[in-house]
């Protein structure tokens, strides 16, 4: 890469993150070219070089905010870290994600642009599942998930508890008791009557 499409891709970073900063304080839809341009002290004709579009933009910006979102898990994951940790990592992710400004405008996204659905699909299925299921063997070889339970329940199991954990931690935190997060992944890991 020579001196100028160094600066060219310099620019456009910059573009991309003075975005994604943006997004985590402004409404999305009120975002113009105008303001990020401004925010990212370039011209509104260098945007419009380097993306096309506000939407072309705000897409780059989206891939760029799952792809670090992926590359923390994945670096979690594959951490030197215990069954139980990852497990709580996997469920609380959720709860993370719901902390995040950019979810309802990252679920409006999805729901309309066929393009980042797909991005995200692609990537969960080509990144993220392979480790979550390298960790399901891992787990059975050290005797911490039962041979009763086979990798389609689990995985049926653990979507359904991420679902409701924005439900759970609102009840949590109404009940004033945030323990309960670490009773609740406990029932998770070991069920009600503990470990059998």
């Amino acid at each position: 890469m020579n001196g100028f499409e160094k600066r060219a891709q310099k620019i456009k970073e910059k573009i991309i993150e003075t975005t994604l900063e943006m997004m985590k304080t402004w409404d999305s839809n009120k975002i113009r070219i105008t303001d990020i341009s401004k925010e990212a002290n370039v011209s509104q004709v260098t945007i419009y070089n380097y993306f096309g579009s506000k939407e072309a933009l705000l897409r780059e910006v989206v891939k760029k905010h799952i792809n670090n979102s992926f590359d923390e898990f994945m670096e979690f994951m594959t951490g030197d870290y215990t069954f139980k940790e990852k497990i709580e990592r996997i469920i609380l992710q959720e709860r993370e994600n719901s902390l995040n400004s950019l979810t309802p405008f990252l679920m409006q996204l999805l729901s309309e642009d066929q393009e980042i659905s797909q991005f995200i699909d692609k990537e969960y299925n080509e990144r993220i599942l392979p480790v979550f299921f390298q960790l399901i063997e891992e787990g059975r070889q050290n005797g911490e998930i039962s041979d009763k339970i086979s990798n389609q329940g689990l995985m049926m199991y653990i979507n359904f508890n991420i679902k409701y954990t924005n439900e759970f931690i609102d009840m949590i935190k109404q009940s004033g008791n945030m323990n309960v997060i670490n009773e609740m992944l406990h029932m998770f890991l070991y069920g009600i009557c503990g470990k059998e």
